[in-house]
This record gives structure tokens, C-alpha cells and sequence, in this order.
């Protein structure tokens, strides 16, 4: 495409969306004179992989990017630029099982196990990297132990119980389980930084963290399962394999809970700029993908509360910048800044704009009382 036809058809999409080019308004974006030719042809030729890295690069700057991509989101410009990239990564979920044992250590190595001390910058006390519960509160930190207690009381936890935590993160859940609920918790994780941090967090606790793939889950019976943003990495190719584990792993009359980020249409792939630097190989599950995957179980409850990711992500970024300065070196330099806050403030936007949603799933095993749901 020529120079000038990439530079009409973009600020035409912009435009539609309320977006002028280096314009006066705190969602404008603003360009770099020197790179405004590569910036066209970026976005042009890579879409959304285009943008991103022309961000990172800091070749163009917006006052407030997450309304930057509410307006984008909300006027459907996500879908208006398609790249070979984003092609290629379509035919790729479609051929290959890309979340294999070995594909699913990437998002490990690439996302999971950046230092401690980053997660630490921005997230609660329990280190919970995932959707707070806002439930009466703006607080970020109430709204985590709110979503702690939600997901405890949504399983019936007791003393008497032994909580599986498939994909256990920096053990944040496993030890307020542990502590408010007095259950036992067993914990995995295919992160060795989260796997050694998760450790440590919980000392002292009946808590027991393992450095496993859920495919190698064999035996053992728990009376209560739990996985927390875990499954957007399992993949379409392997939902039903996930929940025939989870199946043999949980007890008669047991409970599981899912929680999820969200797609409302089914799909095999995702963001070209997000698989390439936040997430690799990860997909969001529809509701139809989970309940073809979970014919063998009882669904009790489905709750969306994906609008609380917003003010969680938001939250997250006010941190992150605020501690900055205590985060950044030679590897965490100013690309990673950028990149990092690229990320959390498009995810944001992508919750305002009810592009993507945040399920919790309550699923039983032959469960014959009556289940109650809780909010």
C-alpha cells in the first residue's frame, strides 16, 4: 500500500473513532514527527503488533492510553486492521497444539518467571494477579481478600478440607485459604521463580507447592479444586483434557471452581502484540468452550463480574508507576516500562468496553444436596 493511502486509511479509522493524530485531547495520539512515515507503514503492515512495538519504541505518546483504546475498542478499529501476523497465528492454533507440555513452559519463561520484585511493585499483599472483587470498596487490597473470600466461600472451604490450587501463582490464595479457612492446599505451578517464591510465602502453613504440569496430576483425590487465570494458557485443543483431570483429581461430592478471563466468541488465537510479548500461546475461553469441556460435571453457579478487571488493572498501573523507580535496571529498562504499561492499561480498556469478560465457574461431582451461590 502506498505512503498516502496508509496514511488516509488510518487517520480515517482514527478519526471514526474520535482520535486525531497529534490533536488536543488527553486520548489523541501523538506522533513523533521524525517517525511519522514508519509509524503509517507499522500499523499498516502489522496491525496491532505494529502499534504496540512503535509504542514501546517510543515513537508516539498518549496522555491517557487506556481511553486511547476505550475508543478504539469501542468503535471496533481491533478488527479493522488485519495483519499476515495475525493470519499466521490463526492457522498455526488451528493446526498445532501450540499449549503442549514444552509450549506451555514459554509463558513461564517469557511472563511467570520475571523477578518477584516486580509483581511485588503493584499487586497485594497476597500477591494476587488476577481480578479483584470491588465489592464495597475502591481499595485494591480489600478488593483482593474480597475475591479470596468469594472463591472460599463459593468452594464451602472448612478445616476439613484438601484444596488443589492448579496453577498457584506466588501462592497468594493458598496461604489466605490456609490461614482464614484452616484447609489444606496443595499448590501447582510450572513457574520455578513462582514455584520457589510460593514456598517461602507459605512456610509454616499447612501448604504443600509442587512443580508440576496438571497433566501429571495422577492419584491423589482433593475434596476441593481451584484454578485462578490459569486456563486462558490450557488452549482450545486441550479444555477437555483439563477438566477430565480435574474430574479424576476431585472427590466424590466435590466442588471446582474456574476463574477466567473470558471471550464472548470462541476463538483459537489471540492478540498478535500480547502473544508475542505478555502472553505467549494463551487464548481466552468462551462459556461454549468451557461447557463443551465440562459435560461431567453438575454446573452450579456462572458469575461475570469482568468489569471489576478495569479498576483491578488500573490499580495495578498506579502502582506500577509509582514504584517504578524501584523496579527498573539494565533488563527492566524504559522498552519494558512502556511495554508494561501498554499492557495493562489496552487489557483495561478491553474490560470498560466489554470486549472481555471475567468468569467464575462453580462446577460439582456428584454433589446430591442443593448448592447455594454466593456473591
Amino acid at each position: 500500500m502506498k505512503k498516502r493511502q496508509s496514511v488516509y486509511k488510518i487517520n480515517k479509522l482514527l478519526g471514526e473513532s474520535g482520535i486525531q493524530v497529534n490533536g488536543p485531547n488527553s486520548w489523541d495520539i501523538q506522533i513523533k514527527p521524525e517517525f511519522i512515515d514508519e509509524f503509517y507503514y507499522r500499523v499498516i503492515h502489522y496491525g496491532s503488533l505494529g502499534l504496540g512495538e512503535s509504542y514501546m519504541d517510543g515513537w508516539w505518546n498518549c496522555e491517557k492510553l487506556d481511553e486511547f483504546f476505550t475508543k478504539i475498542l469501542s468503535a471496533g478499529l481491533d478488527n479493522a486492521v488485519n495483519s499476515w501476523q495475525m493470519i499466521f497465528s490463526y492457522l498455526r492454533a488451528l493446526i498445532f497444539n501450540v499449549q503442549t507440555r514444552s509450549g506451555s513452559l514459554k509463558v513461564a519463561r517469557n511472563h511467570y518467571n520475571f523477578s518477584p520484585k516486580l509483581y511485588e511493585s503493584f499487586l497485594d499483599p497476597y500477591n494476587q494477579y488476577s481480578c479483584g472483587y470491588f465489592k464495597n470498596t475502591d481499595n485494591l487490597n480489600i478488593a483482593q481478600e474480597n475475591k479470596a473470600h468469594l472463591i472460599c466461600r463459593k468452594l464451602n472451604l472448612s478445616s476439613l478440607d484438601n484444596l488443589l490450587d492448579i496453577g498457584c501463582g506466588w501462592g497468594g490464595l493458598a496461604k489466605f485459604a490456609s490461614e482464614n479457612y484452616g484447609c489444606k492446599v496443595t499448590g501447582i505451578t510450572i513457574s520455578e521463580v513462582q514455584a520457589e517464591y510460593a514456598k517461602k510465602f507459605t512456610k509454616g502453613l499447612p501448604v504443600k507447592i509442587k512443580l508440576m504440569d496438571y497433566r501429571d496430576l495422577k492419584n491423589e483425590k482433593f475434596t476441593k479444586i481451584v484454578s485462578v487465570g490459569m486456563i486462558e494458557h490450557v488452549g482450545n485443543k486441550n479444555y477437555k483434557k483439563f477438566m477430565n483431570v480435574v474430574y479424576k483429581s476431585l472427590a466424590d461430592k466435590g466442588l471446582f471452581l474456574l476463574h477466567t478471563i473470558g471471550s464472548l466468541k470462541s476463538v483459537i488465537n489471540t492478540d498478535a502484540w500480547i502473544n508475542k510479548y505478555i502472553f505467549p500461546n494463551s487464548m481466552l475461553p468462551s462459556i461454549e468452550q468451557i461447557a463443551k469441556a465440562s459435560e461431567k460435571f453438575v454446573t452450579e453457579d456462572l458469575h461475570n463480574f469482568g468489569t471489576n478487571y478495569d479498576k483491578t488493572l488500573m490499580a495495578w498501573n498506579k502502582n506500577f508507576q509509582k514504584k517504578w523507580s524501584t523496579v527498573k535496571s539494565d533488563y527492566y529498562d524504559e522498552r519494558f516500562h512502556r511495554m508494561w504499561e501498554y499492557y495493562l492499561l489496552s487489557c483495561a480498556a478491553s474490560f470498560r468496553t466489554r470486549k472481555n469478560q471475567l468468569y467464575q465457574f462453580v462446577f460439582s461431582k456428584n454433589l446430591t444436596k442443593n448448592y447455594k451461590p454466593v456473591r
